[in-house]
């Protein structure tokens, strides 16, 4: 039986359906499995994407001609049958399942296992190969619990807004921003927000997401007037004029990278906490074992670690070089 994808120069390709997964160059048909720029970028014929994830890929990439799909349902395409299944990595985010000729391929797109209240939790899906991300494929990757997390951003606001001091969290514009939102004890002060941010979540709001009362942090607000806010921004506003405006106020980075010393140090924040919305090490390891694969491709991330380590544990795995991001760049709102 051959192979049901096929790895190109424009991105991952099924030959019996004509389309390719999160492509990197322009190509005719595109399946999406979320809408971070590293997975849906513009130039492409068409799309397909669940319908959770369509309109915030329409408010990045403007418009396109998008095609939408609910989670479970299947949809034949060519001699191939498709469907898409909760990633738990955002709002809308999916892994792409294919079936052809019985063989059955899934790729996961980026995903976390641990449910956080926001997006739609994970869903293992049985398949014969399983092409996974390994952003965090490394051992000291291991995250604590959410409630955890978010107990501690909460004390350290509290904290400074005691002291009348604004709180600046640089999180990622698309889903950590507005998890983190979810995360957050209101009676604490208000929670003011980056026009980056409070644009994302006017989509996912209108789609039914659950968030707190935000304020837009626009050059007429008196800021005077919201002692002991928490602000929540991209990253790369942090150290900016924009940031500036606070005056002495506290910073913080929440991001995976944080459980790594240095990190912190070098985003130029007071604090940093650990919380990624991918797999930890033990997480890969289950949703790998939940899909009963036998044959494992590695995507961006520790491949050549995580793969060999795979190797040992008895599967056929390899890695496969693309295109998508491996950092929680300031640019773009991946991790």
């Amino acid at each position: 039986m051959g192979d049901v994808l096929t790895f190109t120069d424009r991105g991952i390709y099924c030959p019996a359906g004509d389309f390719h997964i999160d492509p990197w160059r322009p190509v005719a048909r595109a399946l999406i499995t979320h809408g971070h720029s590293d997975h849906a970028r513009p130039g492409h014929g068409a799309y397909l994407a669940t319908d959770a994830a369509t309109p915030v890929i329409r408010h990045r990439l403007g418009e396109i001609a998008i095609d939408t799909i609910r989670f479970g349902e299947t949809r034949r395409i060519g001699s191939a049958t498709v469907s898409f299944h909760p990633a738990g990595h955002i709002p809308g985010s999916a892994q792409v399942r294919v079936e052809v000729g019985g063989e059955v391929w899934v790729v996961s797109g980026d995903y976390k296992l641990a449910p956080d209240g926001l997006c739609e939790t994970f869903e293992p899906v049985r398949c014969h190969a399983f092409i996974t991300e390994c952003t965090f494929g490394l051992p000291v990757f291991k995250w604590r619990p959410q409630r955890e997390v978010a107990a501690d951003i909460n004390r350290w606001w509290a904290a400074n807004a005691a002291e009348c001091r604004a709180s600046i969290l640089g999180a990622y514009s698309l889903g950590k921003a507005q998890r983190l939102l979810a995360l957050l004890d209101p009676a604490t002060g208000p929670i003011l927000t980056h026009g980056a941010v409070e644009n994302t979540n006017a989509v996912l709001r209108a789609q039914g997401y659950a968030l707190p009362d935000t304020t837009h942090v626009t050059p007429e607000l008196d800021l005077k007037a919201h002692p002991g806010a928490m602000v929540i921004a991209p990253p790369s506003a942090l150290g900016s004029n924009w940031a500036r405006r606070f005056g002495p106020a506290r910073t913080a980075v929440a991001s995976g990278w944080m459980r790594l010393r240095g990190v912190r140090r070098r985003r130029g924040a007071d604090r940093g906490f650990v919380l990624s919305d991918h797999a930890d090490w033990d997480e890969l390891h289950t949703a790998i074992r939940e899909t009963g694969a036998e044959r494992i491709f590695a995507t961006h991330g520790y491949t050549e670690i995580f793969a060999r380590w795979l190797v040992t544990q008895g599967f056929d795995a390899q890695v496969v070089p693309t295109e998508f991001g491996t950092a929680e760049d300031d640019a773009e709102d991946a991790a």
